[in-house]
């Protein structure tokens, strides 16, 4: 088994439930990232956390790692999941273009909300997941917790600019795995 020095970097980054992105603004990030898409590393790094109850998953153009799950852990990640929807919803209203690689300000969605009604519905929707009330706290929360779990990165703290990272797609391929019956499709309320 031949692992890479920087295993201890990997994990520290991993177990805080982080990404490592192909798109990071961070040098150390994409190194990481470099390291891990390496065909021999991913495999035996594969074999190394899998012994410690930690399976490293690999997405498109992103890492992360994944754990076996209790009952109450799974219901906690469904009412999570809420959440993620309500605020994949309000970016993809905003632009649908949103996903890796773009890039926006604070100030662009808050423009869009005084001509967009359907934006501004949503946003006010956001209300529940963020406990925030004006539009300006709501969206720097939002941001906050995209930031966090490493969705998207700061990437100019002058003209507050961000960028969506590649693990982005992992929110969309949450979505995109709920699959609703065309029969009980009908018997959902809107």
């Amino acid at each position: 088994m031949a692992i890479p020095t920087q295993t201890a970097e990997i994990f520290e980054l991993l177990s805080k439930g982080k990404f490592l992105c192909s798109n990071s603004t961070n040098d150390q990030e994409r190194k990481l990232y470099s390291i891990v898409e390496d065909e021999q590393y991913f495999e035996d790094l594969y074999d190394y956390f899998r012994n410690i109850n930690f399976t490293l998953e690999k997405g498109d153009e992103y890492f992360y790692f994944s754990r076996v799950e209790s009952k109450t852990d799974l219901e906690r990640k469904i009412e999570a999941a809420y959440k993620w929807i309500d605020i994949l919803d309000f970016v993809k209203t905003f632009d649908n273009s949103f996903g890796p690689g773009f890039r926006f300000t604070p100030s662009d969605i808050l423009v869009d909300i005084k001509v967009n009604a359907e934006l501004e519905t949503k946003l006010a929707g956001l209300k529940k997941h963020t406990g925030k009330e004006t539009y300006p706290e709501i969206i720097d929360k939002i941001l906050d917790i995209l930031a966090k779990d490493v969705f998207i990165e700061l990437e100019n703290e002058i003209s507050k600019t961000y960028k969506v990272l590649t693990s982005f797609k992992y929110l969309e391929q949450i979505i995109l795995t709920i699959h609703i019956p065309d029969e009980v499709a009908n018997e959902i309320p809107e």
